[in-house]
């Protein structure tokens, strides 16, 4: 590890009990954001797939400001998901967030998450040349 690697910590409680953090950004300007859910303050803060995936991708740019990056700096996501019926539903979400970005992405089905009310994860990885 060197000290021009940057560690972003967004004070999620399971940063600490597992011992990574929410973003790491890189000298060459690449951003790796670790998987969010719509948990905040420890409490699930959405309802349906729609609902989760905006309040995870928020999450996920609430990193990326402590960098000075924003949405537009996005090249690439990673939607995981509970069930194939809610493909379009986070489908939805990632169109109304990142239509006028397009970065590369991926939609993954898995078999769950720590807790089963969460249906949504997602990843986001950006780039910008100079952020702080």
């Amino acid at each position: 590890m060197t000290d021009s690697v940057r560690r972003v910590s967004s004070g999620g409680p399971w940063e600490d009990k597992f011992g990574y953090s929410r973003a790491v950004q890189l000298p060459n300007g690449l951003v790796l954001v670790s998987g969010c859910t719509s948990v905040v303050n420890g409490q699930i803060s959405a309802g349906g797939p729609y609902e989760q995936a905006l309040a995870s991708f928020q999450l996920a740019f609430d990193a990326l400001k402590q960098v000075g990056l924003g949405r537009e700096h996005v090249v690439r996501t990673r939607m995981y998901i509970t069930h194939a019926r809610d493909v379009d539903e986070v489908g939805r979400a990632h169109k109304e967030l990142f239509d006028d970005v397009r970065p590369a992405a991926s939609m993954i089905i898995v078999s769950g998450f720590v807790d089963p009310s969460l249906v949504v994860e997602v990843e986001i990885e950006a780039y910008g040349a100079g952020a702080r």
